[in-house]
């Protein structure tokens, strides 16, 4: 134990003294947590909407004003002879409504009345978006104008739990924690790993009498106190800029977030026994860590849009799990009976990247 703490203590002692790996954990991932909190928009807004209406009467007036009163639509204006195809076609537009000749005068008829609406669907999700917007819109008009015969036999009452007022950061930003604490704390691991390489000294460590689980140990619980330190950090980031609290009982993410990170360093630790320079050590975190973090974890989209074979990649990426146990403990409000078996896969994940970083390291010795 005392060569372990050793190593911990070294380990430290050359973090500290490396000014550029001390701004790596700490300004990279605080840059990345603003660019992901306030970059990261999953629903669009501020729709550009372009209108032409050949009626003018007071119902279609009414209903342009409904449209553009929507929070997510804006108003466009453009001249020419097609105005609404022009419109989208040059991408000025997202949405184009055409408004016919005698649309008022029908509806107060109790005729039927259509009017056309066109949707940029280059953006399937985002013309979806549009389409809903656009009847639901229709369906408000219709009804503060008594324009249906009567009122349906049922009504559905819905009820937005967990983030009643639709803030998208709520929701992006316990992602963006779990996704930065993968890549930054393994990234040094891995860096720290090939260092001793490069500059000879893993020799001396082969020499000594140094085991390959005495090093491996000491040098995963090293940037296991830099990874907590981070997370401390972005956690409070999140709270002063975005509003993110805890909700719930704490304990789970808390006991996760340290497997979790336990996990993120034994990764980088693995890929520093197989890579030779820091430029592929790099290289091979950002390709399987950051990648799988980011496009397999759940954090853009939800794990069930993947397709298989992919979706089966998943069950081995552990920021899928603590993506998951990031939102409920910051969003939906977690506890224990529901969330236990997270920071299990977490650390059942961690411990095998542990083991093949032993493996490797005691290959290496062998040649060496």
């Amino acid at each position: 134990m005392k060569k372990v703490i050793a190593q911990v203590r070294k380990e430290l002692a050359q973090f500290k003294r490396d000014k550029l790996t001390v701004a790596l954990a700490l300004v990279l991932p605080f840059l990345s947590l603003l660019l992901f909190g306030y970059g990261v928009r999953l629903e669009i807004k501020d729709i550009q909407v372009v209108v032409q209406n050949f009626d003018n009467g007071a119902l279609s007036l009414d209903l342009i004003d409904r449209i553009y009163g929507n929070d997510q639509f804006i108003p466009h204006k453009w001249k020419g002879n097609d105005v609404v195809k022009d419109a989208i076609d040059r991408g000025y537009a997202k949405a184009g409504i055409i408004i016919p000749p005698e649309f008022s005068r029908e509806l107060r008829a109790g005729h039927q009345a259509k009017f056309e609406a066109f949707v940029d669907a280059t953006d399937v999700n985002n013309a979806r978006v549009i389409k809903n917007g656009i009847i639901a819109t229709t369906n408000g008009f219709m009804q503060s104008n008594k324009l249906i015969p009567q009122q349906p036999p049922i009504q559905p009452e819905i009820r937005l739990w967990f983030n009643p007022g639709r803030k998208e950061s709520l929701y992006v930003v316990p992602g963006a924690i779990a996704v930065c604490l993968w890549i930054y704390p393994s990234l040094l691991a891995a860096l720290a790993m090939v260092r001793d390489k490069e500059q000879g000294t893993i020799l001396q460590l082969y020499a000594s009498s140094i085991t390959a689980v005495e090093l491996i140990a000491g040098k995963v619980l090293a940037y296991i106190v830099v990874g907590l330190g981070m997370s401390v950090f972005l956690v409070s980031v999140s709270i002063v800029l975005f509003n993110v609290f805890f909700v719930g009982d704490p304990t789970p993410y808390l006991i996760g977030t340290l497997f979790y990170i336990f996990s993120s360093v034994s990764f980088g630790t693995m890929i520093g026994t197989r890579m030779t320079t820091q430029s592929s050590a790099v290289q091979a975190v950002a390709v399987g860590g950051f990648t799988t973090a980011l496009l397999l974890s759940g954090y853009l989209y939800p794990i069930r849009n993947i397709v298989f074979p992919l979706s089966l990649l998943c069950n081995i990426v552990p920021a899928r799990w603590f993506v998951q146990l990031s939102r409920d403990a910051l969003l939906r409000g977690g506890n224990w009976s529901y969330d236990w078996y997270l920071p299990v896969l977490v650390l059942v994940l961690g411990l095998f990247y542990f083991g093949l970083a032993i493996k490797n390291l005691g290959a290496m010795q062998l040649k060496a």
